[in-house]
């Protein structure tokens, strides 16, 4: 039996507690691996981290690091047929849904490596223009960032170990910053084996990525002022980290992705035989099931014109029916949940869901399978949706949403809000008037607004999928939190400050240096 350990002070630990975790495959629950919770001093790896990978990345030009991710995206790819073998045997995942994780992680340390490359050879950043002053144009000043000295410590869901992991990597390693990344235990195999790779190919710089398996607790107890926290979970373990005592004496830099009820709208112009609305039923059904819901980003509130509500439901019915649950090797099927205690947790949250909404498909998420965390494919209908109160409240983190009908376009943002904050939500429409009125206010509401029509239709991978260089996170329920979008995401790994002084000063210090 495999014991994956972590990897701290560049080095393979030994150190840790006797209780070994099971790793199961969740479509047999057979154990495929054990993982050794870490002991060790925490400093000891922070320490390691700023010392030695801190001081030389920030030596580095943003060119040279772009290398380095370029040189850990093609590893990854090179090793891509093993790591869709682990996602699917530790993560219960289709190989579609495998590829959709391993090669999230490719494709973004790419993008990120060619952003890089755009920044040249400087190490640090200046902030737009510079701004005169005074009355004489002598007094001038100037926005500049520059790397903090601290490390990234990366707490990681279950359910992208691999996207998700160089999804806040990719961004603090080209900002200079090393990271402690912490992948969730249940689903660490793609995390650890990719980390072993790096390691063995000696394309980092020693500290640069370091990795924890168990409790990340004891680091955060060390931080300063110039480390930084990511991360991404639940709303309850969000709420923990904001108030953690250290984190806030020491003003340590904390992004929050958390819970999110995601929308998907069909406006009152679209009609059932246009191609707009065959796209609206593609992006529903394949955020539904798509990584057996347990995306953030996945539809969990749909919302239809009254009129429409029952031509949408016997739709979207329809188009689930054809996607059977089942083995994930096998092509076509929708796999399980990746554990126990998320089988239970959903098979909670439809029942309580069923207290208010009628069943359209899928009833209780029954299936027929005798073994593994398999819950079906589940449709609820609410009819009046600015009445209705659970599907606003509760995340079921699973292949369930709930639809409901408005009965005027003028409810659309009043339904949405009572979200409290959302990642995505998807407008379909081709009405642009429509759209100028409701963009703004909607867009309060939410991290991202996907516009779905005709001229898009495959040619966009849907609202579901998180692009690097669109900014990835959401107010209120969702975290209010916000990483990735190009250039944008490298400001969470640097201190903006202002300098002011005679022009001539302030300009030979940032001569050529990148701007962002």
């Amino acid at each position: 039996m495999d014991i994956i350990t972590s990897y701290i002070a560049s080095t393979w630990s030994t150190q840790h507690t006797d209780s070994l975790i099971d790793l199961y495959n969740p479509t047999t629950e057979a154990i495929v691996a054990q993982a050794a919770p870490l002991v060790i001093d925490p400093q000891i790896a922070l320490d390691h981290a700023t010392q030695e990978a801190g001081i030389l990345l920030k030596e580095m030009s943003f060119s040279e690091r772009a290398d380095l991710l370029q040189s850990m995206a093609s590893l990854i790819h090179k090793h891509r047929d093993e790591l869709i073998e682990l996602a699917i045997i530790n993560g219960g995942n289709t190989r579609g849904d495998a590829k959709f994780d391993i090669d999230g992680a490719s494709a973004t340390l790419a993008a990120y490596a060619h952003l890089g490359k755009s920044l040249g050879d400087s190490t640090w950043l200046i902030d737009g223009e510079g701004i005169q002053l005074g009355r004489s144009p002598r007094f001038h000043g100037q926005h500049i960032y520059t790397p903090l000295r601290g490390v990234a410590v990366h707490i990681n869901a279950f359910n992208f170990p691999a996207w998700g992991m160089f999804e806040k990597a990719a961004v603090a390693l080209l900002s200079g910053t090393p990271v402690i990344t912490k992948p969730a235990t249940t689903t660490a195999l793609v995390a650890h084996r990719i980390v072993q790779l790096i390691i063995e190919q000696n394309i980092l710089p020693q500290g640069a990525l370091s990795l924890v398996i168990g409790d990340i607790r004891p680091f955060l107890k060390v931080l300063t002022a110039q480390d930084t926290v990511a991360f991404t979970g639940s709303s309850n373990t969000a709420a923990t980290l904001r108030v953690h005592p250290t984190l806030i004496q020491n003003s340590v830099r904390l992004n929050i992705e958390a819970d999110s009820l995601n929308a998907s709208v069909l406006c009152e112009d679209v009609d059932e035989d246009s191609e707009t609305f065959s796209l609206f039923l593609q992006d529903v059904a394949r955020d539904i099931t798509q990584k057996t819901g347990q995306k953030c980003t996945a539809t969990r509130r749909i919302f239809v014109p009254q009129d429409k509500l029952d031509i949408v439901c016997n739709a979207l019915a329809e188009r689930l029916s054809e996607i059977p649950t089942g083995d994930p090797a096998q092509k076509g099927n929708m796999g399980p949940l990746v554990s126990k205690d998320q089988y239970t947790n959903v098979k909670e949250g439809i029942a309580l869901l069923a207290n208010q909404t009628d069943e359209i498909f899928g009833g209780l998420g029954e299936t027929n399978m005798s073994q593994g965390y398999f819950v079906s494919p589940v449709l609820r209908k609410s009819n009046d949706a600015l009445k209705a109160t659970t599907m606003h409240e509760l995340e079921i983190f699973g292949p369930v949403a709930t639809i409901a009908a408005l009965k005027k376009s003028e409810d659309i943002e009043h339904v949405l809000a009572k979200g409290k904050g959302s990642l995505v939500s998807s407008i379909y429409s081709e009405d642009r008037t429509l759209l100028q009125t409701l963009i703004p206010r909607l867009a309060t509401y939410n991290g991202r607004i996907y516009i779905g029509n005709a001229k898009i239709a495959g040619h966009a991978p849907g609202p579901g999928t998180v692009l690097p260089l669109l900014t990835h996170g959401g107010p209120g329920r969702a975290g209010g939190g916000e990483e990735l979008g190009g250039l944008r995401g490298l400001s969470f790994y640097h201190q903006r400050t202002a300098l002011s002084g005679d022009k001539s000063s302030v300009n030979t210090i940032i001569e050529n240096i990148a701007a962002i």
